[in-house]
């Protein structure tokens, strides 16, 4: 299954909103600096999904907030 998800780095909490059915956006505490920010993308999307990390890979956009997001089921 792809996402699509918009990523807002340094925010003050994390969370996860669902804006449709493959569409979300995701704030993170984590700067967008040395890959932190996708880490905690991952780990984030890990929880809200409830799957291990090793199950997602960003696909495209591992330098942009508009990211494509593979989650192996």
């Amino acid at each position: 299954m792809k996402i699509f998800v918009k990523v807002k780095p340094s925010s003050k909490v994390e969370r996860v909103t669902k804006v449709s059915e493959n569409e979300f956006i995701l704030s993170v505490k984590a700067p967008a600096k040395e890959g932190r920010a996708n880490e905690a993308l991952v780990r984030l999307l890990s929880e809200y999904f409830d799957m291990p990390k090793s199950r997602i890979t960003i696909l495209k956009g591992l330098t942009s907030r508009d990211k494509i997001i593979e989650l192996l089921c």
